[in-house]
């Protein structure tokens, strides 16, 4: 048996390169209706794959380190509302995978749920290895364990508890990374997953696929610590700019903390909605109008739905912050939130994972007007 490497381990992998970054940059794709925002105000955001693949690419050509696609099981009208929030998406792992062939540098980030359905790890292996070699080393998995049992139950399953849902998955991973290192067959009775004989070919090009997994409780931080590159954290204290940096610090020191007595070194990604215009009047003025147009009827139903759910991150997200979307909001003029943006990175955190409400064209007035500040102030190389 080999042991399977970090792709930061190569050098030149493309995890190692993005890396280099003092801030990394990603962008977290609307491949759902209604994309983060729970607001009926006219915007161009669309969950279609050609929208999500031109953002793709202009992200890419901006030099934006790597994209996400959330995944979803949701039942007919979403989450209800005049919007029916969210009924229409894209799956992550197969809008991912397309993404690869249209793109050159950029990673890409299927979110999975590898405890529904007919998952085995012999799957993950299999597959990953190969998106693996079609990518040249950019893809990963975002491995989820299912926090809503309404999801569950879409699966015929019901939904088991959430320290064993890691248990679960870190024997689920373990084995995928068996698979992508094991130079010989596979024979293993595990507690909740058998193999016998199993071989995967090609093997990765940088020891396995990029790992992340999101999360904000000791069990998810611990299985972080094992098996990921870079973890999703949410802010604990809600969307509010200074709550979030007021809890941050602690947070993220505890996810350190942890890995390192694994020996590991992790990095940490957090998702704030940009809201910028010109002057922080025009930003304010942008927002206010975002919350004016609010479905409640969708954020009433989104925070219904969550209310079937044992996860711990969103708990302090008061009602009106739901309306614009994402765990942490930055609203202002370029020069503020790039300030925003070295206040996170003091607080810990090693980046961001973009969304907007009007994707393309408020991407566009990011790339134009707050990149080349984030340049100056050394956020980016």
């Amino acid at each position: 048996m080999t042991t399977a490497l970090s792709p930061a381990d190569f050098p030149d992998s493309p995890l190692s390169q993005v890396l280099r970054q003092p801030f990394l940059l990603g962008l977290f794709l609307p491949i759902q209706d209604g994309g983060w925002s729970m607001s009926t105000l006219p915007r161009s955001t669309d969950w279609s794959f050609d929208y999500n693949l031109a953002l793709t690419r202009q992200a890419e050509d901006l030099g934006f380190d790597l994209v996400f696609g959330l995944a979803q099981w949701l039942r007919k009208n979403g989450h209800g509302g005049r919007m029916k929030y969210r009924e229409q998406s894209l799956d992550s792992f197969i809008t991912t995978a397309a993404l690869a062939s249209a793109t050159e540098r950029i990673l890409l980030i299927s979110t999975l749920h590898v405890l529904y359905g007919p998952w085995h790890p012999l799957h993950l292996a299999k597959f990953g290895a190969t998106l693996d070699h079609i990518s040249g080393g950019r893809w990963g998995i975002n491995m989820v364990t299912g926090h809503i049992r309404t999801e569950a139950e879409m699966f015929g399953q019901v939904a088991q508890e959430h320290d064993l849902r890691y248990q679960m998955a870190d024997e689920f991973v373990g084995i995928a990374k068996r698979l992508w290192s094991d130079d010989e067959n596979l024979t293993l009775e595990g507690r909740f997953w058998k193999l016998k004989d199993a071989f995967v070919s090609p093997k990765p090009k940088f020891g396995r696929p990029v790992l992340v997994n999101a999360t904000s409780s000791e069990a998810g931080m611990a299985y972080a610590a094992r098996n990921s590159d870079i973890v999703f954290i949410t802010s604990p204290a809600g969307a509010e700019i200074e709550a979030a940096l007021g809890a941050l610090p602690a947070h993220i020191a505890r996810l350190r903390e942890i890995a390192a007595g694994q020996g590991r070194t992790v990095r940490t990604l957090i998702n704030p909605t940009v809201v910028c215009r010109p002057t922080a009047a025009e930003a304010k003025a942008y927002h206010d109008d975002i919350i004016a147009h609010a479905d409640l009827e969708a954020v009433d139903g989104f925070i219904g739905t969550f209310a079937n759910s044992d996860a711990k991150a969103w708990r302090n997200h008061q009602r009106e912050q739901r309306i614009l979307g994402g765990n942490l909001h930055l609203i202002g003029s370029p020069e503020q939130i790039v300030e925003q943006m070295l206040r996170l990175k003091r607080a810990g955190v090693d980046g961001v994972q973009l969304t907007f409400y009007d994707f393309k064209e408020d991407l566009h007035f990011f790339g134009e007007h707050v990149l080349p500040l984030m340049k100056q102030a050394g956020l980016r190389l």
